[in-house]
């Protein structure tokens, strides 16, 4: 086992006034648990602003834990200082959504890849600091040449081959990808996503891909978490998960998946409403004011995530 989250919690405080009174609480992420092995893909799928992101910045430590455990190889690193926590830093890397944002463009490509090999020490020589950098950016099909390039010369695709580059820099058992494609055209999204799994199997990388295009996610994942405001509902292998759903909110997303045959008639799920708000959450299972399926017990009662005899795990009344 690489990474364990235990009882993830992260909750924004809501401040008004002149002397910042905390008058409520955002409930991004409301105890969450998964592991990854290592080699793995996890995904993380759900509608926007179900707390995926939150769940990864809080693994990075970008954000500080309401409550919960985040072990790391078997050292929990949520509770470690930040100049403990440093050496542990290399090995989990992200891949954020818009490379143009997350690339310094006051830096050359060859200067963003070996800044983090210079962090965390990897590489001293300034010779040898150069040939890491041109073998990592012909590890993502650009060329030693882009090295002199600025980010700003480049296409979106190749902007994220360069974010791809300088996560690998620091030589990561993990990397989080955090909508790394859903920027991107549809053609240059296969070629990254193709990239990531060859990059997987040749360095043995573990990946926690967050997400909404679900068609992206069967391609790639192992194993596949749907998360419904701030909590997980469905955890399965990938193709237990497609070939059959058990939540209701996990059926209802993947009948909205386009399929590439337009003779193939599905029936589409359509949910009323919208989803509710994070600072005031229903009561009983959060889903219920939405689901065609919920019954009264589902308006008082919040179900746990349960694991079933198959070894996936669901939080539904109904299936029992």
């Amino acid at each position: 086992m690489l990474l364990e989250v235990r009882g993830l919690k992260k909750f924004f405080p809501i401040k008004t006034g002149l002397f910042g009174k905390v008058t409520g609480r955002v409930h991004a992420v409301d105890d969450v648990s998964f592991s990854i092995s290592k080699g793995e893909s996890v995904a993380l799928v759900g509608e926007s602003g179900c707390g995926k992101s939150t769940v990864g910045r809080s693994v990075l430590r970008l954000f500080d834990l309401t409550a919960g455990e985040v072990w790391l190889d078997g050292v929990r690193i949520d509770s470690l200082s930040a100049s403990a926590l440093r050496p542990l830093r290399k090995r989990i890397q992200v891949i954020f959504q818009d490379p143009f944002s997350s690339l310094n463009p006051r830096m050359k490509v060859r200067d963003i890849i070996a800044e983090p090999i210079r962090n965390f020490g990897l590489a001293t020589d300034e010779a040898d600091i150069e040939a890491r950098v041109a073998k990592l950016l012909e590890r993502v099909r650009l060329g030693k040449d882009a090295g002199g390039r600025w980010p700003h010369e480049f296409s979106g695709g190749q902007r994220q081959r360069i974010s791809i580059a300088r996560a690998l820099a620091a030589e990561p058992d993990l990397i989080i990808c955090d909508e790394a494609v859903s920027a991107l055209d549809v053609s240059v999204k296969a070629q990254i996503v193709n990239l990531l799994q060859d990059l997987q199997q040749e360095l043995g990388l573990a990946l926690l891909f967050i997400s909404h295009d679900l068609a992206i996610v069967e391609h790639m994942a192992h194993r596949v978490a749907v998360m419904y405001l701030g909590k997980i509902v469905e955890l399965a292998e990938r193709t237990e998960l497609f070939s059959s759903p058990l939540h209701p909110y996990t059926k209802a997303l993947l009948s909205a998946v386009p399929l590439p045959d337009p003779t193939i008639k599905t029936r589409r799920i359509v949910l009323q409403g919208d989803v509710p708000s994070p600072i005031n959450r229903p009561s009983g299972c959060h889903f219920h004011t939405r689901c065609p399926a919920a019954i009264a017990r589902c308006k008082t009662e919040m179900p746990t995530l349960q694991t079933l005899a198959s070894g996936r795990s669901v939080s539904c009344h109904l299936i029992e």
